[in-house]
């Protein structure tokens, strides 16, 4: 089913998108009034037969258009007269015409000039003029006006019959001729012979413009072109079509004469068989068995073979000219250059779709997509990180390639002994400098055994906030050690770093640790495992296990021999003398050094000097330092290394690319910061009239904004999706600002301008810092561990919640006796059955089983004084407020209203 454009059908149309959505939605279609809308064929067709007119007067329109305007050529004038070209000349030699003219004529009948002369004034100013010279024929009346309409009549009469411009010019010139003085008729004379030959030039300057009709600019043979180019590619389209169902219809043929022919052998021969063969043989044995027929249609055949692998070739080629591969967000300037169009018409398409664009603006992905449509382009969208490493990817040569250390990511649940195993096979103690004794940071560390063999660890942590790290550690990793606790089980997290090591599609090598504790079931984890399709080598399956004690070091050797076995087997390799690429793991802010990243070199060796780019950022390398804080002066393939050079902070996860130009990683650089500047500027959110609806109807609706800060950017990435996930409909957490480094006093003025609340995380406020927050009473929270800071965050987010308003019945009573009091009311004398009656309590009376009223007490007494509360089993007098609708034999119900705190 077809879909159209609903701007292409307005411009097609001849109508306004509005005015077509418009119809369709009262002819009881659904559609937007929106240029890119989607609309169906069954629209269409209403749209065509409600707007045929319209549609036929933009063809027409556009017939017109396309069409050339013919010049308009001016045929040559009569030999004899020569009043249309006068206009062309200056007013001054027109009125000497007139005399010139006399001097020809003067031999010719002198006595007719009276009526001649009025009927030039006839031509020249019409027929009220004629009326009048011919009433006035007195020869003296007529010299002045014969003076003056020769220097009139060319200017409004077009052109005069030659017959009665050769009958009329005598008479006047008879007159004439008696007042000018002979000097000035020989003038006139010259000036006659000159006029006499110029009508006759300007006709002849129409001349060259029926040769410069014929000649054509650049511009209509380019559009002359790029026609009959169109007209080709249909005709070869159309050609192809019909070859293309030809050649099937000739393999179909074969097919059926091949499955005869498969079986034949098992037939009897017969003599057809034997003379078909014959001739096939004769055919295939060169020119003595060809006619010349035969020998025709070959080459005709090859020659329609060749024909078709060339229409084939060319097909892929334009199909593959014809998809563009973009980033979003590129200028309506690179879109024309990429699809070969003037910006012009790539300004005017949008102004169609109604976006008004300028030639630097960028356009979002919807609308390349719809612009392109209109060429006749494909658009794949790409982002600018894969576009660059594609360039930059090449081929290793397989003699380049060598053996390189195997990177092998700790994975697992929270306490369950992963840098403990790191810290025996490194023989340092890491966990130690860890606030509350869990990993929150991402480490690399290189280890070299005794026989000199290396391996790389990452080291994840296992917090369920740290979801996203743990991810990263499996994409770059090369194999993966799972560590579970033999005293405990198969926990949520390591169940998402099993599927995370699944999604990568990394070995996996099973870490059965915590062996020499009491209550140890290493069989447990081994039957959980297998309800999860892993089944380890000691049950029968394909993955490695080993009972491990991270604490005393038993079977650690055991557990690397099977991680170098694993490594062993996969044959890791790479090219040391390429450009360097890796990961980015970490990066921080230190005090003295700048930005320190932490980075992992996958392939390449990175150099001091070298020039590379993470996501939008370049640095140039100053320093390179492995993990235990040694300056180093290259890395290779598979070696973790901190570097020195960012001017910003990388994120996390991002790739970086070394290349050998220094203008070409700042150029790439700055392209993607662009991309990230507009990407922010698109996406970010403004209040709209519906989120203004939905918060009134929640009620009351509150929204927390905090400024995140941390050491590390893997860490401010973690807690700040966390607290976003505490959003609830009532209230919602707002992040307005991450970064790393210690708190600022931009930060601080961020938060004051914004009402924010300002989480640190592992960092402290400067000293200028802490002195603004305080005078603009700022809170800043500092915290150390992650799940404390989300557990605050939570506890401060139930107390901006309004409080849920919870009734508890509190006694009791029974109506014994009513007593009527005038200007009093009634006053009921009750018996407390249950509970206990306070004084402004709420109650509602029950008759019959039915409440008839719920109110409050005005009053309550035990005999004659005041109390505050009256207990079971004692008798009361109490009123109520505005009610007096009192019987014996009422119960009332005697209930409080509390506020009860909530719980997100």
């Amino acid at each position: 089913m077809a879909e159209y454009r609903l701007a292409k059908v307005a411009s097609e149309l001849n109508r306004s998108a509005q005015v077509l959505a418009e119809f369709l939605n009262n002819s009881g279609f659904q559609v937007e009034p929106r240029p890119t809308t989607k609309i169906s064929d069954e629209m269409y067709r209403a749209l065509v037969e409600e707007f045929s007119a319209d549609k036929a007067a933009r063809e027409e329109a556009n017939q017109l258009k396309s069409a050339k305007p013919a010049r308009a050529v001016t045929p040559e004038p009569a030999p004899a007269p020569a009043p249309a070209p006068a206009p062309l000349e200056p007013e001054a030699p027109k009125a000497e015409e007139a005399p010139a003219v006399e001097k020809a004529s003067v031999s010719s009948a002198p006595m007719q000039g009276p009526k001649v002369l009025g009927k030039i004034e006839i031509s020249a100013k019409g027929s009220k003029k004629k009326s009048e010279a011919q009433a006035e024929p007195v020869a003296a009346k007529a010299a002045p006006q014969k003076s003056e309409a020769p220097a009139e009549a060319p200017k409004t009469e077009p052109v005069a019959p030659a017959p009665e411009v050769a009958a009329t010019a005598p008479a006047p010139e008879v007159e004439a001729s008696a007042t000018p003085e002979p000097g000035e008729t020989d003038e006139k004379v010259e000036t006659k012979f000159e006029k006499l030959s110029g009508p006759k030039v300007l006709g002849k300057i129409n001349l060259p413009t029926q040769d410069r009709s014929g000649v054509k600019s650049l511009a209509d043979n380019a559009r002359d072109e790029l026609r009959e180019k169109r007209k080709r590619k249909r005709k070869t389209v159309e050609g192809e079509k019909v070859a293309v169902q030809e050649r099937i219809r000739e393999q179909r043929q074969q097919e059926t004469q091949k499955a005869p022919a498969a079986g034949a052998g098992k037939a009897e021969v017969t003599q057809q068989a034997v003379n078909r063969n014959v001739q096939n043989t004769m055919g295939r044995m060169g020119s003595a068995g060809k006619t010349r027929s035969q020998k025709h249609k070959i080459k005709q055949r090859n020659k329609e073979d060749r024909n078709q692998q060339r229409r084939e070739r060319q097909e892929r080629e334009e199909a593959e000219s014809k998809i563009l591969k973009v980033t979003e967000f590129v200028t309506a300037n690179d879109l024309a250059q990429l699809m070969n169009q003037p910006v012009t018409a790539i300004i005017s398409a949008c102004f169609t779709l109604g976006l008004m664009v300028s030639i630097n603006q960028r356009l979002d992905a919807e609308t390349i997509q719809i612009v392109a449509d209109e060429y006749g382009y494909e658009i794949e969208f790409v982002d600018a990180e894969s576009q660059i490493i594609a360039e930059e990817e090449d081929e290793d040569n397989p003699q380049d390639l060598k053996p390189r250390a195997p990177i092998v990511t700790v994975m697992g649940h929270v306490d369950h002994g992963k840098t403990s195993l790191l810290d025996y096979v490194r023989k340092e103690n890491v966990i130690a400098g860890e606030a509350g004794g869990i990993t929150q940071h991402i480490g690399a560390y290189e280890v070299t055994l005794q026989d000199k063999r290396k391996i790389t660890f990452l080291d994840t942590p296992g917090h369920e906030a740290f979801t996203a790290m743990r991810a990263r550690g499996a994409k770059v990793t090369d194999l993966a050690i799972i560590v579970i606790a033999a005293d405990d089980s198969v926990m949520p997290q390591t169940r998402e770093a099993i599927a995370h090591a699944q999604a990568a599609g990394v070995p996996m090598v099973f870490a059965i640790n915590k062996m020499d504790k009491d209550g140890a079931n290493p069989d447990r984890i081994r039957e959980q495992l297998a309800a999860m399709n892993i089944l380890v080598e000691d049950w029968g399956g394909k993955f490695q296990c080993q009972e491990i004690s991270a604490k005393k070091g038993l079977n650690i050797d055991k557990l690397l021999e099977k991680v170098l076995l694993e490594a062993e087997m996969m044959e890791l390799k790479a090219n040391p003398d390429r450009n360097a690429k890796g990961t980015v793991i970490e990066a921080t802010q230190e005090r003295g050094r700048g930005i320190v990243c932490t980075m992992l070199v996958q392939t390449g060796t990175l150099r001091v000097g070298d020039h590379i780019v993470a996501g939008p950022y370049y640095a140039k390398v100053r320093a390179l330092f492995n993990e235990r804080g040694s300056n180093i002066k290259e890395a290779p393939p598979s070696t973790p290394v901190k570097m020195l050079g960012f001017s910003d902070t990388p994120t996390a996860g991002d790739i970086w690319v070394e290349f050998s130009e220094e203008s070409t990683a700042k150029d790439v650089a700055n392209k993607r910061q662009q991309l990230v500047r507009e990407q922010g500027i698109r996406t970010q959110r403004h209040i709209t009239l519906d989120e203004i609806g939905r918060r009134l109807s929640v009620g009351n609706f509150k929204e927390l904004k905090l400024i995140v800060k941390g050491d590390v950017d893997g860490s401010v990435e973690a807690l700040s999706d966390s607290l976003l996930k505490l959003s609830t409909e009532e209230i919602a957490v707002n992040v307005i600002h991450r970064g790393v480094g210690q708190i600022t006093e931009s930060d601080v003025l961020l938060a004051s301008a914004s009402d924010a609340i300002i989480v640190g995380f592992n960092v402290r406020p400067s000293a200028k810092a802490k002195h603004l927050a305080e005078n603009e009473e700022i809170d800043i929270r500092a915290y150390s561990i992650i799940y404390k800071a989300i557990e605050e965050i939570k506890s401060a987010m139930e107390g901006l919640l309004s409080p849920e308003v919870v009734e508890k019945v509190i006694g009791n009573v029974e109506i014994r006796e009513v007593f009527k009091i005038s200007k009093v009311g009634s006053i009921a004398g009750c018996m407390v059955t249950d509970g206990v009656v306070e004084r402004g309590s709420m109650i509602r009376i029950i008759r019959d089983g039915v409440v008839i009223h719920t109110g409050s007490l005005s009053s309550l007494k035990r005999y004659k004084d005041d109390v505050k509360e009256v207990k079971k089993g004692y008798e009361c007098g109490l009123q109520i407020e505005r009610f007096n609708d009192i019987e014996v034999g009422d119960y009332l119900e005697v209930y409080k209203e509390e506020e009860v705190k909530r719980k997100l």
